[in-house]
């Protein structure tokens, strides 16, 4: 792995190196890693999340060695760069059509995927599922066991190189129709109400105690439960409401019992 790095290093400088073979080998191998979930974007250390510049490099470069071709599938056609995951049963992955996974995004044993989409890089862990309509972009990571209601959307990252990207943590529940972008880190076991959307400058505030409230960004706190908000600011032309991210309480065991009901679409011996 340490020449595949250097490889790729070298290549990000000088792109000239794209065209020898070695250079070539060394990139498809490093996406063949984030496929297999054996190589990860960004991976959790003792001291924090720690993002892997050159698997970002790695994936960008594959995208100039690729050439645009022709998918069949079914009745479907693609014309794209990138081929489409393959295998889902020996996976142990749940596909419902027609969502679709690109290369190089790992989906773990367990997985299941309804009429969704995952992108390059990503990876979702274990028990996870992906409801109708959802997107998970580009070198976003996902914990085990978090239901992605329908037509969320969880941004990509790829650029800035040094950018962390969205990371999900165990146990997440996020509402339908919520935004979670520019590497916003969302805590273990929070449930993020429907139609909140957090970005790096949302302001996220805490409005469980009495005085002056916590205020997070680009950071939910384990168990916390997140509404959508608004707060008054003025502008040139008047006072209006600019949205905001409301902490109304801790996840509870109510809390879990309500979300539970969604591991009954994770069970594939039971027809949903």
């Amino acid at each position: 792995m340490a020449q595949h790095i250097k490889l790729i290093e070298d290549a990000w400088v000088d792109r000239a190196s794209l065209q020898e073979v070695s250079t070539q080998t060394a990139i498809e191998a490093v996406i063949d890693k984030l496929d297999r979930g054996q190589q990860r974007v960004a991976e959790h250390t003792p001291t924090g999340w720690q993002v892997n510049d050159w698997a970002k490099k790695a994936v960008l470069l594959y995208f100039l060695i690729r050439k645009m071709k022709v998918q069949e599938v079914g009745p479907l056609v693609f014309y794209d760069k990138i081929p489409l995951k393959q295998n889902f049963k020996e996976l142990g992955v749940r596909v419902v059509p027609p969502a679709v996974a690109r290369y190089g995004a790992f989906l773990h044993r367990g997985v299941v995927l309804m009429a969704s989409y995952v992108n390059i890089g990503a990876y979702v862990d274990e028990g996870t599922m992906i409801d109708i309509g959802a997107a998970v972009g580009s070198c976003a990571q996902l914990g085990k066991h978090i239901h992605v209601s329908a037509g969320v959307t969880i941004g990509g990252v790829l650029e800035p190189l040094q950018a962390t990207p969205v990371i999900i943590e165990d146990g997440v529940f996020i509402g339908a129709r919520c935004s979670i972008v520019e590497g916003v880190h969302v805590h273990e076991e929070a449930v993020i109400g429907a139609n909140v959307t957090l970005t790096a400058s949302t302001r996220i505030i805490d409005v469980t105690q009495k005085g002056n409230p916590q205020e997070y960004r680009g950071y939910v706190p384990a168990r916390s439960v997140v509404i959508p908000g608004s707060l008054p600011k003025q502008f040139p032309a008047g006072q209006y409401h600019v949205p905001c991210a409301l902490i109304v309480g801790q996840r509870t065991e109510n809390t879990d019992q309500k979300v539970s009901l969604n591991n009954v679409l994770r069970d594939y011996n039971i027809s949903v």
